[in-house]
């Protein structure tokens, strides 16, 4: 292979910058930044996100009042169209990236089996 591996990282990094998902979900991004309401909605929709990840990752429990407050947040976004479609383009970029990842470790996955 005449390109080493890092060169090949950064070609599929600036086609991800340049892919219309991406510039969909960078586009959107910025109008709900732009919009106060929605950037102070989705600003705390993602920290009550991060906190629950958090607390899981650490072996913490979980109250009732957070997962109640969590579901309210994730209505609440759900129903902001702007929010609603940025939740979207993220999704849909996220499903890129995991299958990019897919194909990046196929070799390992070939030579260690499915163990």
């Amino acid at each position: 292979m005449s390109e080493n591996l890092y060169d090949v990282a950064y070609n599929l990094e600036k086609a991800l910058r340049e892919s219309d998902d991406f510039k969909n979900l960078k586009r959107l991004y910025e109008e709900v930044n732009a919009d106060e309401s929605a950037s102070r909605m989705f600003e705390n929709f993602r920290n009550i996100q991060l906190n629950l990840q958090q607390k899981q990752m650490q072996g913490e429990e979980i109250t009732q009042d957070e997962i109640d407050q969590a579901q309210k947040s994730v209505q609440l976004v759900q129903q902001h169209e702007l929010i609603s479609q940025l939740m979207a383009a993220e999704q849909r970029l996220s499903m890129v990236v995991t299958e990019l990842n897919k194909i990046i470790m196929k070799p390992l996955e070939e030579m260690y089996g499915s163990q």
